[in-house]
């Protein structure tokens, strides 16, 4: 400790090991697929989110009803 009675830098150091022990990181692939969705979702959402397609598509499927809206 330091005179003043606060820990000085030299005695606050942990092997990397035990710091990884607690402090996790996340992978890049899972930050991929949070921010970017494929293609087809979001022709998926986009039908979803305009009724008459969502209830078109329940009836005849979801690629003729998207083509029919919006192909």
């Amino acid at each position: 400790k330091e005179p003043s009675g606060s820990p000085s830098a030299d005695s606050i150091k942990i092997t990397k090991e035990v710091a990884n022990a607690f402090v996790k990181r996340q992978k890049r692939s899972t930050l991929y697929f949070e921010y970017y969705k494929s293609p087809l979702e979001q022709m998926h959402e986009r039908c979803e989110n305009y009724p008459p397609c969502d209830y078109l598509s329940d009836q005849i499927g979801f690629s003729m009803a998207y083509n029919r809206f919006f192909g």
